[in-house]
């Protein structure tokens, strides 16, 4: 019986529902879901900033197949609040200080919105010439921001291009590194280039050189040091050049870093550019963290030496306001990009193409799809101003101070690396006599005693911090940025770290 009802609504046009892009039904869906989401940024504050879930936990609340009928949009609301929001760990929270920020803002989400809204399909000039003029403009915009030299804006002969992620710049940046220095050497000499990054840089380089074809044993992760802040040095590089090239290798790739992943240290751009030029190599400047700093001119000397780079990249899904995913991407020479990542299928061939006055951004990237990214970032530039979103960067980084402060007037604990924008890397110390008297290495309890502490911390759910491990030392990183977040909640969350280090230190004494 249950089949047979189900095989006449099925066949029944008149049992069908409204169109499922009915403008009225739309607006009264989007102005629920527009009030859930006001509601929820309201609260997020309240939540457990971690998510306090075990694994499977939806498998649970959720059926194990998808509804013959339509569910209203109340039932759906109402799933989402119960099932998903706890399963959810908050990016958005005031209490947020984990990886790096991922920081929203009206504007950003209400230009996405316009851009999903429209879903076109802005691959090529002719498929939407709006999307591509819009985002060209706004790049050069950005790029001015920056002070890039003009040789990386569409004015001067370069361009820019928004890319979902820097791992999506970086394999692009590299693909036109490779293919460049193969039509030279010729394609069967693949397996002698080398890449370059620092053993701080992030993971996407790597990832990028073995999607590229690099031979695995051809990446390089040069060691850096204490004494020069973890930022990689010229000298080291050069010393590892030199290896590779009586080793009858081939240079190919150097991925520089202002503000890495572990503890925002800042790679030695001018004097790595000099060594990379020695050897032919393209440089990018992976600034995916701290390049939104560096439209401040007190931060914009972190990023000199740019000039001599061939590629330069930061998101602006991280400190900049606009919602994941927008990596900004710019290069000197945009042929060399378009030459690797060219595709012409005659399905897609069009006489603006065949006029080379516009721009076909698909050439410009891995897939031929692309969203409209350069609207909602517009609207961040639009809706705030230059001076505005200056002003709330210094206002993360004086919070980042104001957390740095607080722990220098605790003995207990140090600060670890230079905080250099709104990140801090700190750790507890143990008592060293403590530990010497039971013969125990130091910094490996230390190390254990800041990985308890940390977890102890996050799963209390009150804030969310991450880790890394620099130079051996665990660290425990404390990055401002979310937008909803003030002083009072970094002055809270120092209360928390004290709170929970003193039931560990008084623990381990007992």
């Amino acid at each position: 019986m249950g089949s047979l009802s189900t095989d006449m609504i099925e066949n029944n046009p008149a049992a069908f529902p409204v169109n499922p892009l009915d403008p009225e039904e739309f607006r009264r869906q989007g102005h629920m879901v527009i009030d859930f989401l006001a509601d929820y940024y309201r609260e997020v504050g309240k939540y457990p900033v971690r998510s306090q879930v075990e694994p499977g936990y939806l498998h649970k609340c959720i059926p194990e197949s998808a509804p013959n009928q339509p569910e209203s949009i109340e039932t759906i609301l109402k799933d989402v609040q119960s099932h998903i929001v706890p399963g959810l760990t908050h990016w958005q929270s005031p209490n947020y200080f984990a990886y790096f920020p991922f920081s929203g803002s009206t504007a950003g989400f209400l230009g996405e919105m316009l851009s999903t809204g429209f879903n076109i399909v802005g691959f090529n000039w002719m498929s939407s010439p709006a999307a591509t003029e819009l985002e060209s403009i706004v790049m050069d915009w950005l790029g001015n921001m920056l002070k890039l030299p003009k040789s990386f804006l569409f004015s001067g002969g370069g361009g820019g291009v928004l890319q979902g992620t820097t791992c999506e710049a970086i394999l692009c940046t590299l693909t036109a590194a490779r293919d460049k220095m193969l039509h030279k050497i010729g394609r069967d000499q693949i397996g002698k280039l080398v890449v370059y990054g620092s053993d701080q840089t992030h993971c996407a380089l790597q990832k990028a050189a073995q999607i590229a074809g690099i031979h695995p044993a051809n990446f390089r992760a040069v060691q850096t040091f204490k004494f020069d802040s973890f930022g990689l040095s010229p000298v080291e590089l050069k010393k590892q050049v030199e290896a590779d090239v009586a080793a009858g290798l081939v240079p190919l790739f150097l991925c520089a870093t202002v503000g890495t992943t572990s503890s925002t240290a800042v790679d030695f751009l001018p004097g790595l550019c000099k060594v990379a030029a020695e050897y032919g190599m393209w440089v990018h400047v992976d600034a995916a963290y701290a390049g939104s700093a560096c439209i401040c001119p007190e931060f914009r000397h972190f990023i000199d030496g740019v000039e001599d780079a061939d590629s330069f990249s930061f998101n602006a899904h991280k400190w900049f306001f606009t919602t994941l995913d927008c990596c900004c991407l710019w290069v000197k020479n945009p042929n060399a990009l378009i030459q690797a990542l060219l595709t012409n299928p005659e399905y897609l061939k069009n006489k603006a193409t065949e006029s080379k006055q516009v721009v076909d951004y698909k050439d410009w990237q891995i897939a031929l799809s692309r969203r409209f990214r350069s609207l909602k970032l517009w609207l961040v530039l639009r809706s705030y101003g230059v001076a505005n979103l200056r002003n709330f960067l210094r206002s993360h980084v004086k919070m980042a101070k104001v957390f740095e402060g607080l722990i220098s007037l605790d003995a207990r604990f140090e600060v670890v690396v230079p905080r250099y924008f709104a990140t801090v890397c700190f750790r507890l110390v143990y008592s060293s006599d403590e530990i010497t008297s039971c013969n125990e290495d130091v910094d490996a309890v230390n190390n254990e005693i800041n990985k308890r502490l940390l977890e102890i911390i996050n799963a209390s759910g009150e804030i969310y911090m991450t880790h890394a491990v620099i130079g051996g030392i665990y660290v425990i990183r404390f990055a401002v940025g979310a937008t909803l977040t003030e002083e009072t909640h970094v002055r809270d969350a120092w209360k928390v770290v004290q709170h929970h280090a003193n039931l560990l230190l008084s623990k381990l004494r007992d």
